[in-house]
Order: structure tokens, then C-alpha cells, then sequence
């Protein structure tokens, strides 16, 4: 039939396809290329494609592949990678399947390096302030391999100069995949317990690889966040990492680390023996001064002569007393003359005649009391007796006795004829009695 000779487009893809997959010359293809369309994907497969002057090619890193790079992939970065080739029948499009990533020209490693530095740098880590170091530690924490160098090396140098110090290990793998996790472990583990003064993290020298788990960013973390201050001795003097520059204090070896973590127990003795001199010297001083003070007062005149400390005392007392008597003197005499001048006062004086006027007093006020008191009554009765007539004239049983009435329905009185009708029962009351009646008609006043 003539349709037998088309194809669908999944059966024309998956050929393709499998003419990718079969090309032993697309299982492992190494390109050089520039990075374009990348966006970061966190915990997830990276999709991005790779360019240069006249072409470009998808490309997918699965996220086991992209864990193991050791940079952080960045738009127009120039790398080169190794894959395999092979379509996709989603879209129908090529592209290469990445395994392995690394930066063209520079390292993977040194790459990686230089952008963390550049993290932490912006975020503060390098340049918090740094916690000092105790110039006589009791007890230190060191952080390295039990077998190597390193613990030997510290070991010998403290020992030598501060022996009483107490150096405690915690072993740590300082090397491969698991050192980074292991160290700061340590750390961490350290800052748990009470009693260290200082901790040392260190290693011999080695390349970038070896050296690599102390510019981890989970190590430089560890060390910023502890409470004690970290001295860090990683690989020789030329060498820098993530971890010395986080550290409080760098030491460009381990026996270096050790010195600044320690002082000379020799020259501390000497410099006590000194200061023990010098406090003896002063005391003694302060002594003969203090002596000098003694024998002063001892030949002051108040030891001497005591009574002489109480003589102006007793003559301040002789004048006080004198003073005292003469001032009672003049108050007595004072006293005397105003009991003269009020006895001659009470004797010119006579009490009777007083008494007699203010008899009479009383007499006149007496009868000035009853008259206004009568007079008051007088006009009160008055009044009353002209109110009483007033009230009378205005009283409304006067006016009834005159011929007036008033009319009421039920106990109340009817004031116009809108409240009653025809039929219903009044009562029409006069001074002297009432009168039951029947409303027979109604006349209203016309409204003028």
C-alpha cells in the first residue's frame, strides 16, 4: 500500500535515537564550550547549554553528577565537560548528557576556592573581630589525625615550654570526603564541654586536594561560630585556606600554632621571681614609711603632754558657764519688772465698777431685746391677717357661693364640650352639694 512507505514521527525519532545511542564515537565526547542559559536549580538536575562562535548544544548534568563539582557554574563561564550524546524524543533535539564539569584554564578546585573566599568575605567571616588567645591556658583542644605530624610536633613544643598546660586530642579525619564533616564535628563538639581555653585545627602540607577539606564552607562555619578562639595550622607557610583566614589566629606550622598558644613556663618563673622581688621592695618601703609615721606621733606633744589636749576644752566650759549664769541673771530681773507692772495695773484698776456698768448694760439691752421683739410680732400678725384675706378673695368656694359651678364626667372635669355627647351622664357641682344630670343637647359656639 502507498501509506506503508510514511512514517510517524515517534518511530523516525526513536531511529535517530538509536543511531545516537549505537555511534561508539558519541559514548564519551569531550567538549570546550561557554556556558549560556544556566539557571541554578538547588537539589535538582542543571539545565543549560554550551556555545561558542558558531553553535551551540543542550546539555543536562543529573544532580549526582552536578554534586560532585567543585565550582559554582556561573552564565558565559568558559568550561570543559565530558559526556555522551544522545536525542530526546520529547522535542526531538540532541544533546549531551554531561558526567563531569570543570572550569577551562583554571582548576576545579581553585575555582571553587576563590568563590567561597568571596562568600564569606561579603558575609563577614574574615573580617568579625577575632576573640584573643589566653596567655596561660589550662586546657587546649587540638583537632587533627592521631597518627600524623602534626599532634607530635604541638606535643613537643608545648611541653618544652609550658608543661603544666593540659592538651587534650579529638581525633579527625583531615583528608578525602568525610574530613570537612569530621572536623567541624569536632569543633562543634569542643564548644559543647566547659574547661578549654583554645583550640588548634591543623594538618601537614599537601597539594589543593589534600588541604581541600579545610576550605570547605561547613569547616569555615564551625569556626566562626565557636566561642573559643580557634588558632588554625593548616600546611605550610605559603599555604592559605578558608580555615585560616576564618580563624582567630593563622600559625604557619604546627609547632608555630603551639608557641602562640602557650608561653614559656621559664620566662612566666622569671618574671615572677621579679615581681616578687619588686613587692618585697615595696612592702618593705611602705614599711619604714609607715614606722617614720609612728615614731613621728610617738613624740607629738599629745602624747607627751596629754592634759595639754584638754585644756582649751576646760576653758571653753568656764566661759559657757559664766555666760549661762549671767544670762539667767538677766532673765529673772526681767521677769520681777513685768510682775511689778502688772500688779500696779491690777491695783489701779477696780474690778466693781466694771461690774456695775456692765449691769446696766445688760439692763439696756434687755428691754432694747423686748420692744423689737413685740414689734416683730406686731407686723408678723399683720401680715398674716392680710394674706389670709387675700387667700379668701381668691379662694374658688368663694366663687361658687357667687352662682359658678363646674361640671365633671367621671371625677374629671369637663373644660369644653368636645368631650362630652349627648346622653352622657355630668355631674354639676355647687358650693354646698352635687347634681347628677343627662346631657340633652349640645350647642357649640359658631367660630368667629
Amino acid at each position: 500500500m502507498e501509506e506503508d512507505k510514511y512514517l510517524t514521527v515517534t518511530a523516525l525519532t526513536n531511529y535517530i535515537k538509536r543511531k545516537f545511542d549505537a555511534d561508539p564515537y558519541l559514548h564519551r565526547v569531550y567538549l570546550v564550550g561557554e556556558i549560556s542559559n544556566f539557571r541554578m536549580r538547588m537539589n535538582s538536575h542543571q539545565y543549560f547549554s554550551l556555545k561558542d562562535e558558531n553553535a551551540k548544544i543542550s546539555a543536562i548534568m543529573f544532580k549526582s553528577a552536578f554534586s560532585k563539582v567543585k565550582f559554582q557554574p556561573e552564565e558565559g563561564m568558559k568550561v570543559i565537560v565530558s559526556g555522551r550524546i544522545s536525542l530526546y524524543p520529547g522535542n526531538g533535539s540532541y544533546q549531551i548528557y554531561v558526567d563531569s564539569m570543570q572550569p577551562d584554564g583554571v582548576g576545579a578546585l581553585y575555582q571553587a576556592y576563590e568563590q567561597l573566599k568571596a562568600k564569606l568575605a561579603q558575609e563577614g567571616l574574615f573580617s568579625a573581630p577575632k576573640l584573643a588567645i589566653p596567655k596561660y591556658p589550662k586546657k587546649i583542644a587540638i583537632v587533627t589525625s592521631p597518627s600524623g605530624a602534626v599532634i607530635r610536633d604541638i606535643i613537643t613544643t608545648v611541653s618544652r615550654r609550658f608543661p603544666i598546660v593540659q592538651l587534650v586530642l579529638f581525633p579527625a579525619v583531615v583528608q578525602g570526603s568525610e574530613a570537612a564533616p569530621s572536623i567541624a564535628a569536632q569543633i562543634k563538639m569542643i564548644n559543647s564541654l566547659e574547661g578549654f581555653d583554645t583550640i588548634i585545627i591543623g594538618r601537614g602540607g599537601g597539594s589543593i586536594e589534600d588541604l581541600w577539606p579545610f576550605n570547605e564552607e561547613v569547616v569555615a562555619r564551625a569556626i566562626f561560630e565557636s566561642h573559643l578562639p580557634v588558632i588554625s595550622s593548616v600546611g605550610h607557610e605559603t599555604d592559605t585556606t578558608i580555615a585560616d583566614l576564618v580563624a582567630d589566629m593563622r600559625a604557619a606550622t604546627p609547632t608555630a600554632a603551639a608557641e602562640l598558644a602557650t608561653p614559656v613556663l621559664s620566662d612566666i618563673l622569671e618574671e615572677l621571681q621579679k615581681n616578687r622581688v619588686r613587692m618585697v621592695v615595696a612592702f618593705k618601703n611602705i614599711l619604714n614609711v609607715r614606722r617614720q609615721e609612728v615614731e613621728h606621733l610617738e613624740k607629738s606633744y599629745i602624747f607627751q603632754e596629754p592634759q595639754r589636749l584638754y585644756e582649751g576644752y576646760l576653758q571653753n566650759v568656764d566661759i559657757l558657764m559664766e555666760r549661762l549664769v549671767n544670762l539667767q541673771t538677766q532673765q529673772i530681773t526681767n521677769l520681777k519688772s513685768q510682775f511689778q507692772d502688772i500688779y500696779s495695773e491690777l491695783t489701779t484698776s477696780n474690778p466693781i465698777t466694771k461690774v456695775k456698768l456692765a449691769g446696766q448694760e445688760v439692763e439696756h439691752l434687755k428691754t432694747l431685746t423686748i420692744n423689737n421683739t413685740n414689734n416683730l410680732f406686731y407686723k408678723y400678725r399683720t401680715d398674716l391677717k392680710n394674706m389670709i384675706g387675700t387667700l379668701d378673695t381668691l379662694s374658688p368656694l368663694k366663687i361658687m357661693s357667687r352662682g359658678y359651678t363646674y361640671v365633671t364626667k367621671n371625677g374629671k372635669v369637663i373644660k369644653t364640650v368636645d368631650e362630652v355627647k349627648v346622653d352622657d351622664p355630668i355631674q354639676l357641682n355647687f358650693n354646698d352639694g352635687e347634681v347628677d344630670a343627662v346631657v340633652k343637647n349640645i350647642r357649640k359656639k359658631e367660630e368667629e
